[in-house]
């Protein structure tokens, strides 16, 4: 009976931990334009005043990860160690300041520096339609918002080079 209890109290604590872990998320390789008019509509809902970005994943193959960005307010300034990030502007327009140098900076992650904007650096306009690629280490920031921009992120890990 003790071994059964014993066996039953393992078996539920294995149970709790499994479900307090976060799930992976699941595999999505396609997505309509209707899935896409869906995530939108859902990021002006469920934004926040407060928030500048809304991000929610459109894509995903491990480890990979394709998102919707709607912005709709100037947020952070960001530095990505080892990814590079492309950018598709689906709608909407902005500037875009790439290179230069953060101001403020602060480490989020090992991997991520943010700052609340750039000095120096090259701006350019990007609307509806536009690719952009930022290359890794390199600060980006969409320091004006024309009303909102809504776009495909996408960070592409990329090798960091021996010593």
């Amino acid at each position: 009976m003790q071994t059964l209890r014993i066996s039953f109290a393992v078996t539920l604590l294995a149970a709790v931990a499994v479900a307090q872990q976060p799930a992976a998320q699941a595999m999505k390789t396609f997505a309509s334009s209707s899935d896409v008019a869906a995530l939108i509509a859902k990021a002006k809902k469920e934004r926040k005043p407060d928030q500048p970005t809304f991000a929610q994943p459109i894509l995903h193959l491990a480890p990979y990860t394709a998102s919707l960005e709607y912005r709709a307010a100037v947020g952070p300034a960001a530095v990505h160690k080892t990814e590079a990030e492309m950018f598709y502007v689906i709608d909407g327009s902005a500037t875009l300041t790439t290179g230069g140098k953060l101001v403020n900076e602060k480490q989020a992650n090992p991997e991520n520096a943010t700052g609340t904007a750039i000095e120096g650096g090259s701006s350019r306009n990007v609307a509806k339609g536009d690719f952009i690629i930022v290359p890794e280490n390199t600060p980006h920031w969409f320091n004006t918002i024309n009303g909102t921009i809504i776009l495909m992120s996408f960070h592409v890990p990329r090798p960091v080079a021996a010593h």
